[in-house]
């Protein structure tokens, strides 16, 4: 069993995440794995103590815990795009990217293992295959899927050196004044809350661009361009910039009048290089049933 530690897993313990990652195992039977170095990161044995940094390896044999296997589960996918190499799936609201804690059913990697099981990338481990990018729960939208490890590789360079552009819709708390902006301040966890990141001094550097598209009496509709990838990253910036994400209560915006599930917020837009070509594909979707709602609703209220 491996897992490639992602940016929302940094800083947890060693012994925490494992016990996350697998169901009714006690913190001292990891401890104790770990101790006979049956666990290692980076393949080195570690303590359990260890805080997990991004991009951080971690593997031991399925066996030390008798782990049960990723069940695929025939949920329909929404492909948008697709070809020998990678897929571009729209991913609804509410379904969680890969299993997270003790939730192993119900996530896209289930759908994906029964529409693909013998073509998915395993870089980021059992529990993440194919997954080059990740959406929150919440957040609806566009997510590129690798079939195979170099395919992988290739995606995920283009979002590293910036070249694969990542437009997302979003509706905010207040109404901005500028028509234009870049928001570049650093992210990292949050002290307080674990759940959450936050604008932190010495974090992670973090850069979004916005463009606003309609003003309502007390919101505003927005364009955002990623130029970096951090967890939550527009989220925790909006909300720095005093614009929390409409309906986002983990940060603070509460729930509006008109309720939806968490944050209005959308991956709409995809602009990334064909694998092994030098093909520009796009890749774009109406608005999802949750915005629909929303901008009717704002609209008729202006």
């Amino acid at each position: 069993m491996k897992y490639l530690i992602e940016e929302n897993d940094e800083r947890k313990r060693l012994d925490k995440f494992i016990c996350e990652m697998c169901d009714n195992i006690s913190r001292q039977t990891v401890q104790n794995a770990v101790k006979e170095g049956l666990i290692k990161v980076n393949g080195e044995i570690k303590k359990s103590s260890y805080l997990l940094k991004d991009n951080d390896n971690i593997e031991f044999s399925e066996d030390i815990f008798e782990i049960k296997p990723l069940l695929p589960e025939s949920i329909p996918l929404d492909i948008k795009y697709e070809d020998e190499n990678m897929l571009v799936v729209n991913k609804p609201s509410g379904m969680l990217t890969h299993p997270a804690g003790k939730e192993k059913t119900g996530t896209l990697v289930n759908a994906l293992l029964a529409y693909c099981p013998e073509t998915l990338s395993d870089i980021g481990g059992e529990f993440r295959k194919g997954i080059v990018h990740r959406l929150d729960r919440n957040t609806s939208g566009l997510l590129m899927v690798a079939k195979n490890n170099k395919t992988h590789e290739f995606l995920q360079a283009q979002i590293k050196t910036k070249t694969a552009i990542r437009k997302y819709y979003a509706i905010v708390k207040g109404v901005i004044d500028a028509d234009i902006g870049i928001v570049n301040k650093p992210i990292g966890r949050c002290l307080k809350n674990p759940q959450r990141m936050d604008i932190v001094e010495g974090g992670r550097e973090s850069i979004t661009k916005f463009k606003v598209l309609e003003r309502f009496k007390e919101y505003t509709f927005v364009e955002l361009e990623l130029k970096t990838g951090r967890t939550h990253q527009i989220r925790v910036h909006m909300l720095s910039l005093g614009h929390p994400v409409m309906n986002d209560t983990l940060y603070g915006a509460g729930m509006s009048k008109i309720h939806t599930q968490e944050q209005v917020l959308m991956a709409y837009s995809l602009n990334f290089t064909k694998p092994f070509s030098n093909e520009i594909i796009n890749v774009e979707i109406e608005y999802d049933e949750k915005f629909k709602r929303v901008l009717k609703y704002l609209r008729s209220k202006n």
